[in-house]
């Protein structure tokens, strides 16, 4: 295995917040790979998967090199890092750059302004299902404040909670299939099915593809489920029926286009397991996690071991005690957890949280010296159900920022989303009168020309003035039932004000919050850059986001389900500060950022 990156920056040299380039340079290659024990083609990054990790320090300016080996053309996107006065290195084909054509290179260029954790992962169709991700981690500066003094008082503690966070343990999670991400587009396009069955789950790339027995599975099923199944079980990969139509919606389906492997068939590989080692002298380890998966949802527990999570998305927050942190498609969160307990290896476990799949993955904890695993009775089960009534899930509907900031009280201008299928089980709408398609991908990016026909089209591109207080209401229809969708907006974080069930009949938010103000918090509302609706059974249900326009460019607002942007489309581009949209340098206006 390739050696992870790193600098050979400390963060003491930042105490006066000075800035430093620092260079990375990846090589994109196009070969076999076998994380849970089934061997298939995949992405590599340096000869390695997942991609190394980029780590780096607040207000370094970053140069990302990028050699494209691929047999196709690619991307890459610095997930929730701002780009701010950069957008040409937001790396959305179509928006803000070219696609980098196989056999050549591109230069990405971007401050790390703001600590925290993100990743970068491809942005052209569906590669990032092909395992071209990898972690990212700004060290903060010191001058950054945190909220340690809410978990303890004690300034020994304090000191080592803050040296847990100068040396974070990555934690990636996701979704593998044993299908490349243009056979499983192919099969979802030509069966005009919405496939959300997977074949394993990773923790840092390694994992196994478990198959329970039916019994076992049947045991597990959400009984929210029960009455959509209307006495069929889930299959033996633990999948919702591809027959089940009110999940796929009232489309033509062709299902003798489905391997039997898609659906239905359980074959068990054994891959590695993810070990973390610990040092209990420690006191705290920081762990950072990242969902870099697909299309599930997943939930992250280490028995015995509460944990506090401090920062989402990146960004600090008043620390939140939980044994269960939920983690949708695209999120990260950090965590502090206390090294207290005896000796020993427990059990890191990664159920699906979401309704489509009964699958999960493992990991282990590992305190040093340790020489056999602990017994221990864990709150939840493999399907993610909490056994005990002393579990607490992580609620990030009420997680506020810290320090304390707030939006502004009204909006400047108001744009309405309305996501729903469109004519096919896989493709979707985010505007609900259009559907971002692929081909979007090879055109000029709206950055470059902001007058082309595509970005004067008002159902895939939105425009806004520079200062402008911003409200996007976004409402999932419900034709009968819909899943969370992790939607995540690029550039700068937006306040998640208000959220609620029923068709969202009001003109502004300021009409809503006049007739229902206990549904909105312009208070201390999360500030985030992922925003998970909530699900539908029967009725729609809405949610609020206000950002103020601080970075004009050309950006993307989309699912991160992966098959719901690409290839199906779930998706709307917003040229943001459109009066004063920065000039473009010229190696990036006509070229590959190299000068």
């Amino acid at each position: 295995m390739a050696p992870q990156w790193s600098t050979v920056l400390t963060k003491a040299a930042h105490k006066d917040s000075r800035q430093t380039s620092v260079r990375f340079e990846i090589r994109l290659t196009w070969g076999q790979v076998s994380p849970d024990g089934f061997t298939r083609n995949g992405i590599l990054i340096n000869g390695q998967f997942p991609g190394p990790e980029l780590i780096v320090n607040q207000y370094d300016n970053v140069e990302f090199l990028v050699q494209n080996d691929l047999p196709n053309a690619t991307t890459v996107h610095f997930h929730g890092i701002e780009q701010l006065n950069t957008p040409w290195s937001d790396g959305v084909p179509g928006v803000s750059q070219r696609l980098i054509e196989p056999g050549a290179s591109f230069l990405y260029q971007w401050n790390a302004n703001a600590y925290g954790t993100y990743w970068y992962h491809a942005h052209s169709r569906s590669q990032v299902s092909d395992g071209m991700y990898g972690a990212i981690i700004v060290n903060p500066a010191s001058t950054e404040p945190t909220a340690f003094k809410a978990i303890s008082s004690d300034a020994t503690e304090i000191q080592a909670m803050r040296r847990a966070e100068d040396c974070p343990i990555p934690l990636v999670i996701s979704d593998w299939n044993h299908f490349t991400s243009e056979e499983f587009d192919s099969i979802m396009i030509n069966a005009n099915v919405d496939d959300i069955c997977f074949d394993s789950v990773l923790v840092n790339g390694k994992g196994s593809e478990i198959c329970l027995p039916q019994d076992e599975i049947n045991s597990l099923t959400n009984p929210i489920l029960l009455p959509l199944l209307n006495g069929e079980s889930l299959t033996a990969k633990g999948c919702l029926p591809k027959t089940l139509n009110t999940l796929l919606g009232d489309f033509p389906h062709n299902f003798s286009k489905l391997p039997p492997t898609v659906f239905d068939v359980c074959i068990p590989s054994k891959g590695p397991t993810e070990v973390i080692d610990v040092d209990p002298a420690d006191g705290w380890i920081s762990i950072n996690i990242i969902n870099a998966g697909t299309v599930s949802s997943l939930g992250v527990f280490i028995d015995e071991h509460p944990m506090w999570i401090y920062a989402a998305d990146g960004k600090h927050i008043q620390p939140v005690l939980v044994d269960v942190v939920h983690v949708p498609n695209g999120n990260r969160f950090s965590a502090l957890v206390k090294l207290d307990k005896p000796v020993g290896d427990y059990t890191i476990r990664v159920p699906n949280l979401g309704t489509n799949q009964v699958i999960s993955g493992f990991a282990t904890l590992s305190y040093k010296g340790s020489t056999h695993k602990i017994e221990s009775k864990p709150y939840i089960n493999y399907a993610g159900q909490n056994v005990t009534k002393d579990v607490t899930f992580l609620d990030d509907t009420k997680i506020a920022p810290f320090p304390p900031v707030a939006p502004a009280r009204t909006a400047d201008a108001t744009y309405f989303f309305h996501i729903d299928r469109f004519g096919a089980s896989w493709r979707w709408t985010l505007s609900g009168k259009e559907s971002y398609g692929l081909d979007l991908e090879t055109e000029i990016p709206l950055l470059f020309d902001p007058k082309s026909a595509e970005a004067l089209n008002p159902n895939l591109t939105i425009t806004t003035k520079k200062g402008q207080w911003v409200d996007f209401i976004v409402q999932v229809e419900s034709p009968p039932f819909q899943p969370p969708h992790p939607l995540h907006k690029h550039s700068n974080k937006a306040f998640i004000i208000g959220a609620g069930s029923g068709a969202f009949n009001w003109p502004t938010t300021t009409e809503a919050i006049k007739a229902a103000p206990h549904l909105f918090n312009l208070e201390t509302p999360p500030l985030r850059d992922g925003f998970t609706t909530t699900p539908t059974s029967g009725t729609p249900t809405w949610i609020v986001i206000r950002y103020q326009v601080v970075n004009p460019g050309a950006f993307l607002f989309h699912c991160h389900i992966q098959t719901h942007l690409s290839p199906g489309g779930m998706a709307v581009a917003i040229i943001d500060g459109i009066d004063a949209l920065p000039s473009i340098p010229a190696e990036y206006l006509h070229g590959n950022g190299l000068r």
